[in-house]
């Protein structure tokens, strides 16, 4: 990454920070959750951009249905019967829609898949994210905190190690760039992120399972990034976007998010911290 390049991550990353955390611990859970809805829109209409190049009609229905099932996970999660009809009924759409839209049709598997598994993909992985600030009441904005570090602090740490200590090859055919010195600096960043919120802000949680899940979340957010270079691979981009200035699109910026946030979900509802909540 060229510096100027660096920079501007950098300063993209330190104004958007602070206005991520006061909406995070000072605003209300509806309104991080607008953020991740928003955030999916986003996202979802990069993906779709990419596995249906040029068909503007199926790109908005992969963006409406990825709109549902967020709001349906969202606001009727403990509800079983909406839950188990959101995705059979993302599943019918996006299995259907090829046949209306059905285009080149060497290329109709791939447009099947994407429109079946793009949904749950970024709707349901991404909704994690504000199902934990929603349903965990007192402690959902640290939960959110500890699994933005995971993502974030574990793709800072591996960048970097990578960069000046990377020397082994981890998956060339799908990102030559990343090393296995690379997975080992994202472990630790992780591990770091999982330390200082579960010493300032989750006390309760025990520091075995901090790091335990830290490991967990760490190797997931890489295979996260190492799935959407997968995406971008196979359809000939580079980058998803170009909506955040010095990052890409937002799909690069949230790739292993996408796969952290629904540990972090599971481990709340699982943990010992769940039978805390009041």
């Amino acid at each position: 990454m060229a510096k100027s390049n660096l920079a501007v991550r950098v300063l993209t990353s330190a104004l958007l920070l602070p206005l991520l955390l006061a909406l995070l611990f000072l605003g209300p859970a509806w309104g991080w959750y607008l953020l991740v809805l928003a955030a999916c829109i986003v996202a979802s209409s990069e993906l779709f951009a990419m596995t249906h190049p040029g068909d503007r009609v199926a790109q908005v229905i992969g963006v409406a249905t990825t709109t549902g099932v967020s709001g349906g996970l969202y606001w009727f999660s403990q509800d079983p019967r909406v839950v188990l009809s959101v995705v059979i009924g993302a599943t019918l759409i996006g299995v259907l829609t090829p046949l209306w839209r059905l285009g080149d049709i060497g290329s109709a598997a791939l447009r099947l898949a994407a429109g079946v598994a793009g949904p749950l993909y970024i709707g349901a992985l991404l909704t994690c994210i504000a199902l934990l600030r929603h349903e965990q009441r007192a402690l959902g904005a640290s939960f959110v905190l500890l699994a933005l570090s995971f993502a974030w602090l574990g793709d800072t740490g591996g960048y970097f190690v990578g960069r000046h200590f990377g020397k082994h090859k981890l998956y060339p055919a799908v990102s030559p760039k990343k090393t296995w010195e690379g997975l080992f600096g994202s472990l630790l960043g992780a591990a770091l992120g999982a330390v200082v919120i579960r010493t300032y802000l989750l006390p309760a949680m025990p520091l075995s399972h901090a790091l335990i899940l830290a490991l967990v979340a760490g190797g997931l957010g890489q295979l996260g990034d190492l799935v959407e270079s997968v995406l971008k691979r196979s359809a000939g981009v580079k980058d998803s976007g170009f909506i955040i200035p010095g990052h890409g699109g937002l799909l690069d910026r949230i790739d292993a998010l996408l796969l952290v946030s629904p540990v972090v979900y599971l481990y709340s509802l699982w943990g010992p911290l769940a039978r805390a909540l009041p």
